[in-house]
């Protein structure tokens, strides 16, 4: 019922900076909150952040807090977020997901992905 699609993945190298944005279409005014996550090979997937699809609601990983930021633009049915001063271990597949009900910060509690975006930061 609802389409992710991810793009704004690439090659960064070490403290430079990125946009990945997420499209959304189809039963889109059912979506409590949008989500990022994001899973390097071996890895468990991780929350990243996420924001409400209507409201301003928006929630962080600690660990990424002050670098990344989630906003999103209802006009385009599409969700961003901007990574600055990327590490070596931010270097993952990120996902883009909706979400329904249950907690933000638990993939189980998405119901539709997004085929996701390599985003590798390496010198």
């Amino acid at each position: 019922q609802v389409q992710l699609v991810e793009s704004g993945g690439g090659l960064v190298q070490p403290g430079g900076s990125l946009r990945l944005s997420c499209a959304a279409s189809g039963r889109t005014f059912s979506i409590h909150t949008m989500g990022w996550f994001r899973q390097a090979p071996g890895k468990e997937r991780e929350f990243v952040a996420a924001v409400s699809w209507s409201g301003s609601n928006t929630y962080y990983s600690d660990s990424m807090k002050g670098r990344f930021t989630i906003s999103r633009d209802n006009a385009k049915n599409t969700v961003y977020l901007q990574m600055n001063s990327l590490k070596p271990e931010d270097t993952a597949v990120y996902y883009c997901a909706a979400h329904y009900r249950g907690s933000y910060y638990y993939s189980t509690s998405y119901d539709y992905w997004g085929q996701g975006t390599q985003v590798t930061v390496s010198s």
